[in-house]
Formats: C-alpha cells, sequence, structure tokens
C-alpha cells in the first residue's frame, strides 16, 4: 500500500503580501483551503504544515493541522530552496520510524486546487506501473515564443525575431509550472542536491483558472475576483 505525505510548506516570512499564508481569503485562512483539499482527497496518511512561525502554527492547529515539529530557522529564509524544506521533513520522520513512499508539495496558496486534482494527479503518479514525479502545469495564453524584452525606455525587442509572424495554431503549447502541487517519488527528494532538478517531471495539466500564483497584491485581488466568479457560477 502506498503511504504518501502531504507538505504544506508555510513559513511566516513572506515580505510582498505580509502573513499571505494565513490572511483571510473569503472567510478563512488562505492555507485551509489546501488542507482540506488534502484531507478530501483520502491520498494521505500525514498532512503536515511545515512552518517555523508561531502565528502559522496556531493557524493550522485550529484546522485541525497542528504540526507534529517545527521547521528549523535556517530553513526558513527568504534564499532557501524548497526541496531541503521536503528533505529535512521526510528525515524527521525517518528518524521516528514513519517511511513514506511519495513526498506530495503542497502549497499553501493555491485556494482552487480541490480533491479531485490531487487525486487524478494520483493516477498519473502510479500511471506507468513505476513512481513518477508529477508536477501541477498550465499552458501559457500566448506562445512564449511571441515574446518581448522591454528595455528601461520602453522600447522592445523580440525574444524570437520573426516569430511574431507564425500562426498561435502552427505553434506547439508550451506550459508553466502553476506553483499549486507536486507529487515526488520518496527517492528523488532523499538523494536531491540544493534545489533539485526540473528534469524528468510528467506534467498534470490544471485549467488556467486553477493557475494563478498568488505573489502579491494584485494577484491576491485577482484571485479573489476570480473566486467570487466561480462561487457565482456555481450557485
Amino acid at each position: 500500500m502506498v503511504r504518501r505525505i502531504a507538505i504544506v510548506p508555510a513559513r511566516g516570512g513572506s515580505k510582498r503580501i505580509p502573513r499571505k499564508n494565513i490572511r483571510d481569503f473569503h472567510g478563512k485562512p488562505m492555507i485551509g483551503y489546501i488542507l482540506e483539499a488534502a484531507r478530501a482527497s483520502g491520498l494521505f496518511d500525514v498532512i503536515h504544515v511545515s512552518t517555523e512561525d508561531d502565528n502559522v502554527r496556531s493557524v493550522a492547529a485550529s484546522l485541525g493541522f497542528a504540526p507534529e515539529f517545527a521547521r528549523p530557522a535556517s530553513l526558513a529564509d527568504d534564499h532557501t530552496p524548497i526541496m531541503p524544506v521536503l528533505r529535512y521533513v521526510v528525515e524527521t520522520y525517518a528518524g521516528r520510524g514513519v517511511f513514506f513512499d511519495e513526498i506530495w508539495m503542497l502549497m499553501p496558496c493555491a485556494p482552487f486546487i480541490d480533491a479531485g486534482d490531487l487525486q487524478a494527479a494520483a493516477g498519473i503518479v502510479a500511471r506507468d506501473g513505476a513512481p513518477q514525479a508529477v508536477l501541477a502545469v498550465a499552458p501559457y495564453p500566448v506562445p512564449i515564443e511571441w515574446a518581448y524584452r522591454r528595455e528601461a525606455d520602453g522600447r522592445l525587442t523580440p525574444v524570437q525575431p520573426g516569430m511574431f509572424a507564425v500562426r498561435s495554431q502552427d505553434i506547439e503549447p508550451k506550459y508553466f509550472d502553476t506553483g499549486t502541487f507536486a507529487a515526488l517519488p520518496a527517492a528523488m527528494v532523499r538523494v536531491a542536491e540544493g534545489a533539485g532538478s526540473d528534469q524528468a517531471f510528467v506534467g498534470h495539466v490544471l485549467p488556467r483558472d486553477k493557475a494563478i500564483d498568488i505573489d502579491d497584491e494584485a494577484d491576491w485581488a485577482f484571485a479573489e475576483s476570480m473566486y467570487e466568479r466561480l462561487n457565482r457560477e456555481s450557485e
């Protein structure tokens, strides 16, 4: 039987949106949405909130997800990549005699992800008989081949000159990491160095309205308006 852990990395030091992981989003702390989705999915033996922050820990506990141990402050600065955080959690549980086959990273600011998304991704992890890494992605809204660089004086320089003339339907779709969740075989986490690798992932494609990466106040406001619209449509 596959044993899975969901790790929700939720440090307290967000700069662009202070306290964003526990800030109220339509009536509940932001982190509550992904935690509820994880629980509703029925996939996980353990759901662990990885934080160094007492306030985040208190909010997680109030939602029924009290962390069993804290994240060291040395793994909670602005420059620490996520892989060492995952490895620390996995190794700490291993030191207690608890082991997992799959390590899932669920980002705390992903209010549009639901249990069905996680269950669908779980099917991909085991699809070919051996565990494989799965990353939640979404298609770019326009071809990246049409991208421009913008100089300080406003002048635009095409990244790929001449591609403006190619029709979008003649260009292969490209995908971006949505910043919502990923599923990793345990061995991939154990042997990762530094930030890990961006290779060997299988993509689980999300619709664009679930692929909102909330990094600043404009993103937050857009997510709030999208959430309101989706709720109105479901009524």
